[in-house]
């Protein structure tokens, strides 16, 4: 689903930016939410939404109090038979996920009551794809004093106190060693 699907079958959600990696994620709640109609969410305390580019990859819905299920097991059984859902669950962080083609579905009781997560295999590889090369683009980046022609790795606070006209930024310490800077000494 797009967002426009998801807003066309829920026209409050409201979306924000996309963080750097492309992930957007919204919640609606619509027990607390004089905006929904009860009777149309019924047993719902919370969805959220998460979408990669615009496509939305995992669905979590948290049930009331209120709902049928009310215990894992009860939950599994019920929704597998709802869902139409065969294969064996497994036990994961205190709950129970089943692996199915290209989708994972996971249960858990959250604040007491049940939960179900459905989450696109591939999205959620890609998104700790792009996770760790974030960390390692920001890990690389080195900060350079124009004045001192010294170098600051990421990881050293020296390099917060270089000043913004004398600051520059390069892609790794290779790129600073190649432009004749040094690498700070209270930095080794």
């Amino acid at each position: 689903m797009t967002f426009d699907q998801v807003k066309a079958r829920v026209p409050q959600v409201q979306f924000g930016r996309p963080d750097e990696i492309g992930l957007t994620k919204t919640s609606i709640n619509p027990l607390y939410d004089p905006r929904f109609d009860k009777a149309a969410f019924a047993d719902i305390r919370t969805i959220s939404f998460d979408f990669l580019d615009g496509k939305l990859t995992t669905l979590w819905i948290g049930y009331e109090s209120s709902f049928k299920w009310q215990s894992i097991d009860e939950f599994v059984k019920g929704i597998s038979k709802s869902l139409n859902v065969t294969g064996s669950w497994s036990a994961k962080r205190g709950g129970q996920q089943l692996g199915c083609d290209g989708f994972t579905i996971y249960v858990a009781l959250i604040a007491g009551s049940p939960s179900i997560r459905l989450a696109d295999n591939a999205a959620d590889e890609t998104i700790a794809e792009r996770r760790e090369e974030v960390a390692a683009a920001a890990e690389a980046q080195v900060v350079a004093d124009k004045i001192t022609k010294l170098y600051y790795p990421a990881n050293c606070e020296a390099g917060e106190k270089v000043s913004p006209p004398d600051r520059i930024v390069l892609k790794n310490k290779e790129e600073a060693e190649k432009a004749g800077y040094k690498l700070a000494t209270n930095c080794q």
